[in-house]
C-alpha cells in the first residue's frame, strides 16, 4: 500500500465521477494494483450503497458496494469502500475504489487502464504492471 501522485479519473455516463492525485495504491499477491481514492475527490452524490451484502477480506476487512448513478446510467456493484478496515489498512477509511470494468474509462497519468478479468478483483492493469493475474478462469485456487 503506497500514496500514488500520478493523476488518477474515473468517467462514466459522460461524467467525471473522479479525479485525484491523492490515490493510495494496493498491490496484493497476484494481482494488479487497486487505486482507492479520497472521498473529498469522488463525486460522493453519484454513489448510492448497494443492495446484496458486503465481502470479506482477510486482510482489509469487510467491504460495502456502491452503485454509480451518472444521470440515466446505474452501474451495480461498480464501486466499494472499507468503513472500518482492519487496522493495517486504517489509511482506507474514507476512500473509494472502482471496477474498471464497470466504469466508461479509468485512467492513471492519462494511460487508459484495462481491467483485470473475472468480476471480483477489479484490479487496474496498466503498461507497468506485469502478469499473469488472478481472475480469469482457472485461476481461483493460485
Amino acid at each position: 500500500m503506497r500514496e500514488d501522485d500520478r493523476l488518477v479519473r474515473i468517467e462514466c455516463g459522460g461524467q467525471v465521477v473522479a479525479e485525484t492525485r491523492r490515490a493510495i495504491r494496493v498491490l496484493e499477491t497476484s494481482h494488479p494494483p487497486v487505486f482507492y481514492l479520497p472521498a473529498q475527490d469522488v463525486r460522493t452524490a453519484l454513489l448510492v450503497p448497494a443492495g446484496g451484502g458486503r465481502t470479506w477480506c482477510e486482510w482489509k476487512g469487510s467491504a460495502r458496494y456502491w452503485d454509480v448513478v451518472a444521470g440515466d446510467v446505474v452501474r451495480p456493484r461498480a464501486a466499494w469502500s472499507y468503513p472500518r478496515p482492519e487496522p493495517a489498512y486504517a489509511a482506507l477509511v474514507g476512500f473509494f475504489a472502482f471496477y474498471p470494468s464497470r466504469m466508461d474509462r479509468c485512467t492513471v497519468a492519462g494511460e487508459e487502464v484495462i481491467a483485470q478479468e473475472g468480476d471480483f478483483y477489479g484490479g487496474w492493469i496498466t503498461a507497468e504492471v506485469r502478469g499473469p493475474f488472478k481472475g480469469a478462469p482457472g485461476t481461483q485456487l493460485w
